[in-house]
């Protein structure tokens, strides 16, 4: 089917998820006559976070962050919503996919595919399309290896410069992720990349993941969390002009982007900013509760059945081990989250073939019923099923497939 947010049906509680009762009742019945883990997308919740971030933007393009997502058809329709324009992909290979039939393609990781950076080198057109993301010359010397600058089309780059806060005191507060951080580090890589030959640059992108990736309304240590993202904010608006400035000297930029679902305030404050990326507040993992500015609905669950009851307050359901990225701790695993009160065993977690869960609402399931669980990331779950089934109230309208039910595997 063709998937069309701004035609999406709208019940008559714009927000079904805020009586939890009904809204997960409602999602099993959709599923009712279906078997196995069920990976599900409610249109209402996705509709009203798209246009959530949409106006949270203030009017600044959102560039849509693939990873996040991982379904090709729910990026086409944020895509066609207004304030949206552009991709951030997290692979070439996936970038040259993506640009068969987008024009505006960033891939916002530095790559060493020497078969994707071929396609891409051989292909004027995808050329045209893609954007590499670099932050050191030997990224470009890898290009130059595979194909030479008088063999190839001239490949579009963009620098990907450090956001993190180095704090007085405190040190490196953020990710580690680009080696250039100063504006006069990022000035002379960009003019080495000026001076190269088959090269042309045409944007910056700064990360502010400590203010974007970091709730400040989780109850553990918010006050800290706000002071530290409040200084990190003033930092980063006053070094991001100056380093815009000094690119804009050398060579005149198409874009610069910032930012993340958890910042969009703050970045589309920042003049010196053209567009913001973001997409986990699309399908909202639930990292993304924690935050003061906005409240995402729970648009994209996963359900699993109840295979077992080893004890009466004891459900097990098969499967569920569906672990996000990042440190191994408790957040990472999914939650589940209907029936309430349900919790997975602190020696056990959510496991690979089985999940037990303990809790008051386990004495009230029997063998068969379902429990439903959010992931703790966006776009991880499209990695583990191959389609989402779509649901508008109670009824199931169809499904699309994620890039595994495309046959695609990225990384």
């Amino acid at each position: 089917m063709t998937l069309d947010l701004l035609a999406a049906p709208q019940a008559a509680d714009a927000q079904p998820w805020s009586r939890p009762a009904d809204y997960w009742g409602a999602m099993t019945a959709a599923i009712a006559d279906l078997s196995g883990p069920v990976a599900a997308l409610h249109l209402g919740g996705l509709r009203y976070n798209a246009l959530d971030m949409a106006v949270r933007a203030a009017g600044v393009p959102i560039r849509v962050a693939s990873k996040s997502v991982r379904i090709r058809e729910v990026i086409d329709a944020t895509l066609a919503l207004p304030g949206y324009a552009g991709i951030l992909a997290f692979t070439l290979p996936e970038a040259l996919w993506l640009a068969e039939t987008r024009t505006d393609v960033v891939v916002g990781y530095p790559t060493v595919d020497r078969a994707a950076i071929a396609r891409l080198a051989a292909d004027e057109a995808a050329a045209a399309r893609v954007t590499l993301m670099v932050d050191d010359i030997a990224q470009l010397e890898i290009v130059d290896a595979v194909l030479p600058p008088s063999r190839r089309a001239e490949i579009r780059v963009a620098i990907d410069a450090d956001a993190s806060w180095r704090a007085p005191g405190l040190g490196h507060i953020g990710v580690f992720r680009s080696p250039v951080h100063e504006p006069a580090e990022v000035a002379n890589l960009a003019r080495l990349i000026a001076d190269r030959p088959g090269f042309r640059l045409v944007g910056l992108m700064m990360y502010e993941a400590q203010i974007a990736g970091q709730g400040d309304a989780t109850g553990s240590g918010d006050a800290v969390i706000r002071w530290m993202q409040r200084r990190s904010g003033h930092e980063l608006l006053e070094r991001r002009a100056a380093i815009v400035d000094a690119l804009n000297r050398i060579a005149p930029l198409e874009f610069v982007n910032g930012g993340g679902t958890g910042s969009l305030e703050l970045t589309a404050s920042d003049r010196a900013v053209t567009e913001i990326t973001a997409g986990s507040g699309l399908l909202a993992g639930r990292l993304f509760d924690g935050y003061r500015a906005f409240d995402p609905a729970p648009a994209a669950a996963f359900s699993m059945e109840v295979v077992r009851k080893p004890a009466p307050d004891i459900v097990t359901v098969l499967g569920g081990g569906w672990i996000a990225s990042g440190p191994p701790v408790a957040s990472r695993q999914p939650s589940p989250v209907w029936p309430e009160g349900l919790a997975t065993m602190p020696r056990e977690g959510a496991g690979e073939v089985q999940t037990p869960l303990r809790g008051d609402a386990a004495r009230s399931l029997r063998v068969g019923d379902r429990v439903w669980f959010r992931h703790a990331k966006s776009g991880e779950l499209s990695e583990r099923v191959e389609k989402f089934v779509l649901v508008d109230g109670d009824r199931r309208v169809g499904e699309v497939p994620t890039y595994r039910g495309e046959g695609k595997a990225f990384l």
